[in-house]
């Protein structure tokens, strides 16, 4: 296998996928039923909650049609938790499944199930009742191009995926995930023949389609958005050269990725290191606007690891949110979150006509614990984010 992904470094032409027939769906537009005025009003931060006092989090933490908001905690366990009052307070942990780990969560806007998804692994979770029950499911993951699947080891790094709400692809099932080298899997010499990807499904979950490879060798670690012109935005970490964050985008639903290039304003943990950080990424549901956020470390302590690709995770402490008025192109907002030990961190939105309605959800590791000793929790505004910055200025693309 070693042989065939080393073949990626030197091609990257790919021939577009012949479009695959779609089956007309009512998706419920989450992306769209929001006004920009919930997410502002008087400016919030609300104090850090601690979700777990192990690492995790990456399962994410979204919101389902109904108002609650639903954190996972993988990998440690296949557990989530529910707050029912916008975030304020959390149930008791519930165990989707001994075993259900190394999952990524998504809200299916045609019918509100959300799916707790480990495709490579064969298996998801289906809860219709906003994450309270959950019942197994198989699945059949495809391959790429290539004939390589992202592997069950380590790929639940991600962010939440996502029901796409606009084009001919509305209502396609789409999340990051990672093609990853085999049993050895992490092992540091596979690390440059690691590869981001996309997993999609257009039957609800049951089949799921490997994406043409992320145009960048050594990434892993993603998130995307779909913006309001049917483009899907890919923003992800990378593992083995110093800078900040990659970016690339589809034009055809997330089969094809194209344009790869570095972010000049999102760090990819802390500068200075070349292993980078999984971060979040995420759109308001606002009709008309392209607003992006993004969240990741902020700080110039990275250290480089003494051999190239491996691990090394000095520096990961300040958890920072970014925000672009334009659909990625510039990020002209920022606002420190947590100034202490952080790391791996996802980002969730509130639902219109709920309790969660207008809050900002991030989920990431850290606190006094150290940067990996808990999952915390805090919602914020817009109006907390643009710290007294001028929105429609930001909004005309003038600052």
């Amino acid at each position: 296998m070693k042989s065939s992904l080393a073949i990626i470094a030197a091609i990257w032409i790919w021939p577009l996928a012949q479009a695959q027939a779609q089956v007309p769906r009512q998706v419920s537009n989450h992306a769209v039923a929001s006004t920009i005025e919930e997410f502002l009003g008087e400016p919030f931060l609300t104090p850090m909650q601690q979700l777990w006092e192990k690492r995790g989090g990456w399962g994410g933490v979204l919101t389902a049609k109904d108002g609650t908001v639903v954190a996972f905690q993988s990998p440690g366990g296949g557990n989530c938790r529910r707050s029912r009052d916008g975030g304020k307070t959390w149930d008791s942990d519930i165990e989707i499944a001994a075993g259900a780990v190394e999952g990524r969560s998504l809200v299916n806007e045609a019918n509100g199930d959300i799916l707790y998804v480990n495709p490579a692994a064969g298996w998801l979770f289906r809860s219709r009742d906003s994450g309270a029950t959950w019942a197994r499911e198989s699945v059949q993951v495809k391959p790429d191009g290539f004939g390589n699947i992202p592997k069950t080891e380590g790929v639940s790094a991600m962010q939440c995926g996502i029901t796409l709400a606009f084009g001919k692809h509305k209502g396609r099932l789409i999340m990051p995930a990672r093609v990853m080298g085999p049993k050895s899997s992490n092992a540091v010499e596979w690390r440059p023949y690691h590869y981001s990807t996309a997993l999609y499904s257009d039957d609800g979950g049951s089949v799921w389609q490997t994406s043409k490879p992320f145009p960048v060798l050594g990434t892993g670690e993603a998130a995307l958005a779909e913006l309001s012109d049917g483009r899907i935005l890919y923003n992800s970490r990378e593992h083995m050269s110093r800078g900040n964050r990659f970016m690339a985008h589809s034009d055809n639903g997330g089969d094809l990725w194209i344009g790869a290039y570095r972010s000049p304003d999102l760090p990819d943990g802390a500068r200075g290191t070349s292993y980078g950080l999984m971060g979040g990424m995420i759109r308001l549901p606002v009709a008309g606007h392209d607003i992006l956020l993004y969240s990741n470390v902020d700080n110039d302590a990275g250290v480089l690891p003494s051999q190239v690709g491996a691990s090394i995770v000095s520096g990961r402490e300040k958890a920072t949110v970014w925000a672009s008025f334009d659909g990625g192109r510039t990020w002209p907002v920022k606002r420190l979150v947590y100034d202490g030990p952080s790391a791996y961190s996802n980002l969730g939105i509130g639902r219109h006509g709920t309790p969660s309605q207008g809050k900002i959800f991030l989920i990431f590791e850290g606190g006094p614990k150290g940067s990996h000793g808990a999952v915390q929790l805090v919602s914020f505004n817009l109006s907390w984010l643009l710290d007294g910055r001028d929105l429609k200025k930001l909004l005309a693309g003038t600052r």
